[in-house]
């Protein structure tokens, strides 16, 4: 298993691994050394999932310490992924001496390249990125060919904020042609969906918090690990959700400028939302929340394939 190094990416990696370990397969798991504590709460068969430590290689401009996108502003991905690039070396050697069956891997578009070099290898891709595949802001506004009728349109101006996918992403390699090329490369693509227990939610004292509103009467608002909103822009959010009077969970990173949530509220905040309104600055079980009975709107700023688990949960 060799997911690119988002907290998104690696979690449904993991649910992946249990699902094969269930099975009798042995999971080999890369990953980068200070999230190791996280993703082996998860694992659910220890005896058959080990994890391999990576030590991302600096370049220039990376912050020192930086591993997840959690750790880095957008601005600076790409660098990660120059940095998830220069580790080429390293897993070339790991799969010569491992000589595993499969690899399942999504950003190392180079994985099927390398495992031909070596030989015996299958390579499986998760397509969390497969649907755009035009390249100007005109393209994507068109419709593909045989798409069902619909009144629902990308207006142009959406369209435009997609260009990154045009842009470098990582030295030498757009994002686009990161993702064509390891599509075209493997030899079969699956979506990775993971299965919602009700454990997770007990762990973190959500259920029971859940439990006291009624049917489908609570927001849910994630801003996803990599998004930091400023202090007003935070301040005004909150105000928000006190004005909808709605019950509302809010899983938001520290605003900028602050070290936790709790400094960058406005004074008398809590005090008037009371029980009523829940702000969480730490991971939290996102598809077991949209599981919830109680939970009725989905606000969110993560990445789009949180919208196809939303609208999967409620089918």
């Amino acid at each position: 298993m060799f997911p690119w190094f988002a907290f998104g990416h690696m979690i449904p990696y993991m649910n992946l691994s249990n699902e094969l370990a269930k099975r009798g397969h042995k999971i080999s798991f890369l990953f980068p050394k200070n999230v190791k504590i996280r993703l082996q709460k998860l694992s659910l068969y220890p005896n058959l999932i080990t994890f391999y430590k990576l030590t991302i290689p600096h370049v220039d401009d990376l912050p020192y310490g930086a591993e997840t996108t959690a750790d880095v502003p957008t601005s600076l991905e790409s660098l990660l992924a120059t940095a998830f690039d220069v580790l080429y070396n390293e897993i070339i050697a790991f799969l010569q001496n491992l000589k595993p069956h499969f690899v399942f891997f999504d950003f190392g578009y180079w994985i099927p390249d390398l495992a031909r070099e070596i030989g015996g290898i299958q390579f499986v891709k998760s397509p969390d990125k497969t649907t755009f595949m035009a390249s100007t802001a005109a393209e994507l506004v068109k419709p593909p060919p045989d798409y069902p009728s619909t009144t629902v349109v990308l207006r142009e101006s959406e369209a435009k904020l997609l260009s990154f996918l045009f842009h470098e992403y990582a030295k030498g390699v757009t994002f686009y042609e990161r993702v064509k090329k390891g599509m075209s490369g493997c030899d079969a693509i699956r979506p990775v969906l993971s299965k919602p227990k009700n454990e997770p939610l007990k762990e973190h004292g959500l259920s029971n918090w859940l439990e006291k509103f009624e049917l489908g009467s609570v927001v849910f608002c994630a801003f996803g690990s990599q998004m930091i909103l400023e202090k007003k822009q935070f301040q005004q959010l909150v105000l928000w959700f006190e004005l909808t009077e709605l019950p509302f969970l809010l899983v938001v990173k520290p605003p900028q400028g602050t070290n936790s949530v709790e400094e960058a509220l406005l004074e008398g905040f809590k005090e008037r939302v009371q029980e009523k309104g829940l702000i969480l600055d730490c991971w939290v079980p996102q598809l077991e929340i949209l599981c919830h009975k109680s939970v009725g709107c989905f606000v969110t700023h993560c990445g789009y394939v949180s919208m196809c688990v939303f609208c999967w949960v409620y089918d």
